[in-house]
């Protein structure tokens, strides 16, 4: 078990033949209570898939925010939040249920030194609590979803691949991009095993029936009950939001929403 003074700073500096110093920042909030845990990745991606995912689950199961990550890659923006506030991107790590290290937040590294950075460090802590398993979520790209989304996978391991599919609708063929991705290469560099779940989406809007479909894969693969009701609810309503703007742009006929 590791044992870090509480807040303290894990700073990993780019190589120094960069003129250029890149940081990835994580502090450590407290120390997690983890026992064998799988590194569960849930950042944005396409359809916010992940993301929408991870929320689901860190909320479902009791999340405890134990880490706070920090990177000089991630996107120069910041956001607003409800009665003003602002908010700058952040990763964030999570315990659940003291068998999941949850890979959390509102943005990617937005260069591929980061990306690796980013990757590479949240790695090397999930091995040190004893992480032997990493699993990823995500969109797949479709131009048409008809009906239930259905869940691929993709593995580095061929006993985790077996188990994925007898769960998945098929196996992914091509690219895996960002962190859902590199997190698998990665960590089988690392000596970790990976396993992936996409679920079908058109990726136009964040998509709760997707991540839906693949929460339900996952935690079928890991073995934990979690009630999948909320985002039913978000996709319905995402359904009827969807139902209004098609019902609108049908009413201003032809080159109506053309400016």
């Amino acid at each position: 078990m590791v044992s870090w003074p509480r807040g303290k700073l894990i700073t990993a500096p780019s190589p120094p033949h960069r003129a250029l110093r890149l940081t990835c920042v994580i502090k450590l909030l407290e120390e997690p209570r983890l026992r064998d845990p799988v590194l569960v990745e849930g950042l944005p991606g396409i359809g916010f898939v992940a993301n929408i995912a991870a929320m689901h689950m860190i909320r479902e199961l009791g999340g405890r925010k134990f880490a706070v990550i920090k990177s000089s890659s991630f996107q120069d923006f910041a956001m607003t939040i409800e009665g003003g506030g602002v908010r700058t991107p952040v990763n964030e790590l999570y315990e659940c249920a003291g068998r999941f290290m949850v890979l959390y937040g509102n943005t990617q590294a937005s260069d591929n030194v980061g990306q690796y950075e980013l990757c590479w460090r949240v790695l090397e802590l999930a091995k040190r609590y004893g992480c032997r398993v990493v699993l990823t979520m995500g969109g797949y790209k479709r131009d048409r979803v008809s009906g239930r989304p259905k869940v691929y996978c993709a593995a580095t391991d061929r006993d985790l691949l077996e188990e994925a599919r007898e769960l998945c609708d098929g196996v992914v063929v091509g690219n895996i991009y960002g962190a859902a991705g590199l997190l698998l290469g990665l960590g089988k560099l690392m000596g970790l095993k990976g396993v992936c779940f996409l679920a079908e989406t058109p990726g136009l809007y964040p998509d709760a029936r997707a991540a839906k479909e693949v929460l339900s894969v996952v935690s079928r693969f890991l073995g934990f009950e979690i009630d999948l009701k909320k985002l039913e609810q978000a996709a319905l309503l995402t359904d009827e939001m969807l139902r209004g703007l098609f019902e609108r742009e049908e009413a201003k006929g032809p080159g109506g929403g053309i400016v």
